[in-house]
């Protein structure tokens, strides 16, 4: 059975993503408590469905990456594992920029967890819909 390729920055979960961002961004976290979830967390949900297309996207036009198969389970943790490092400790402790949080961490699984549910389901459906 084949499945649609990947669509990247196109995906209507990194659509989607991006869009909350942009609204929690630009205008519900300016008026949000100080250390509230919209303020301090929301965001760090939305890096793998916002970001990690992005990057695929990128990595595939310089041939990095050598398929448009949706991201799996490793793919994704890696990712979650190389942001998290440079974000909560290669900034913080030798940048000397930001703070280094474990909740964002959590937000960043927590939110890949949920895209990688979503893209699986999205092969599965696909799938579904080919016919042999």
């Amino acid at each position: 059975m084949k499945s649609r390729a990947f669509r990247y920055w196109r995906d209507p979960l990194c659509i989607l993503a991006c869009a909350a961002y942009a609204l929690n961004r630009f205008f519900i976290a300016q008026h949000s408590a100080p250390g509230s979830f919209l303020r301090a967390h929301f965001d760090d949900l939305l890096l793998i469905p916002a970001a990690l297309p992005l990057v695929l996207w990128l990595q595939r036009r310089l041939t990095l990456r050598t398929h448009d198969h949706t991201p799996g389970a490793g793919e994704i943790a890696l990712h979650v594992l190389i942001w998290s490092l440079i974000a909560e400790w290669i900034g913080p402790v030798f940048l000397h920029h930001g703070t280094s949080d474990l909740l964002d961490v959590a937000a960043y699984s927590a939110g890949a967890l949920v895209s990688y549910v979503c893209w699986t389901m999205q092969i599965s459906l696909a799938t579904k819909r080919v016919r042999p």
